[in-house]
């Protein structure tokens, strides 16, 4: 709790603490004697119309009546994790990028707009690591019209809950309209216990480029045409793993870039008569021995906030969330 029972509770943030990191207590019903006391901590987004907007470094919105405000105060920025490597979120934001390459990308300003004939979001939405370079409703409305062109949803990918991560941009995106779809979290790791892990990678195959047997169990798409294979293939040092199955599709599989110090993890599938069994772990192993004789040292992954399972498995490898991200739609609804 930021607020303890015999500390003295004072409202010591104001409208000129938007973009900072604040603690709150408030009553959930104000003006209603079986209110509660709750908290939240986040990024202060705006205050306007007699409403605060905190956002939580998971991306959640909470919305709070001036009346309902009992205490708040700056606080410092979220302390760096004790366990993984060191890292930034813009480190981190341009490794991910570069494991996930668009066909075409074109920039306005700091921003960058990225193209792959639909085939994920990551590699069809706006990467804004800074300054557009135009008033954002200027660049918003060129944001929409690139899309159009090239007759694709408008999706722009924002980050929360790290130093120098989007809160404010997230709050503007949703304040014009745009629709959060989608949020993951990337979580980050040291390299090297995954290399170490007790697994049977003797029965993981290794490949530099994907084939049809491996598209077969990656069921992100509808029919793969050059467009998905460019997208897997491109990368610093792509590597794909897979672990044989039946009629000639694997059981398991799992995609490695290798990227300086970084080696992230994508596209690890299991079928699932196969789960529960190590081939996910196997999978990690083995493309984690190759990323180490490559000189990678940390990893990362990214995992989509409803994937109970996954996070559970990547909880036991020693895994940690860095940062939440977020991918917004335009919609004219």
């Amino acid at each position: 709790m930021e607020f303890t029972g015999g500390g003295r509770l004072e409202v010591r943030i104001t409208v000129a603490d938007v973009g900072k990191r604040v603690s709150v207590r408030y009553v959930t019903e104000a003006g209603d004697p079986g209110g509660t006391f709750t908290d939240a901590v986040g990024v202060l987004t705006s205050w306007d119309a007699g409403v605060l907007l905190i956002t939580r470094r998971t991306g959640e919105a909470v919305r709070i009546a001036e009346p309902a405000l009992v205490a708040g105060k700056v606080v410092p920025a979220a302390p760096a994790r004790r366990r993984g490597p060191s890292a930034t979120f813009p480190e981190l934001a341009r490794a991910a990028a570069r494991a996930w390459q668009p066909l075409e990308s074109e920039a306005l300003g700091e921003w960058t707009l990225r193209a792959a004939g639909g085939f994920t979001r990551r590699a069809n939405s706006v990467l804004p690591l800074g300054d557009p370079g135009l008033p954002l409703d200027a660049a918003l409305a060129r944001v929409r019209e690139w899309y159009a062109a090239r007759d694709l949803p408008a999706y722009v990918q924002t980050a929360t809950g790290a130093e120098g991560t989007q809160e404010l941009l997230s709050a503007e995106l949703e304040e014009r309209g745009w629709v959060r779809e989608v949020t993951a979290a990337l979580r980050i790791a040291a390299l090297a216990p995954l290399g170490d892990a007790d697994a049977d990678v003797a029965r993981v195959r290794l490949a530099r480029s994907v084939d049809e047997s491996w598209l077969r169990r990656y069921q992100r798409f509808g029919e793969p045409g050059p467009h998905v294979r460019a997208v897997l293939e491109n990368g610093p040092s792509v590597w794909f793993a897979s672990i044989p199955g039946t009629e000639g599709v694997p059981a398991a599989i799992g995609r490695c870039v290798v990227d300086g110090r970084w080696a992230g993890f994508l596209a690890v599938e299991v079928a699932p008569e196969h789960r529960r069994r190590g081939m996910a772990t196997a999978v990690m192993t083995a493309l984690a021995r190759r990323a180490l004789d490559e000189g990678a040292s940390a990893a990362w992954l990214q995992v989509e906030s409803d994937n109970d399972g996954a996070r559970a498995l990547y909880d036991g490898m020693g895994f940690t969330v860095h940062h939440h991200y977020h991918h917004y739609r335009w919609t004219d609804a």
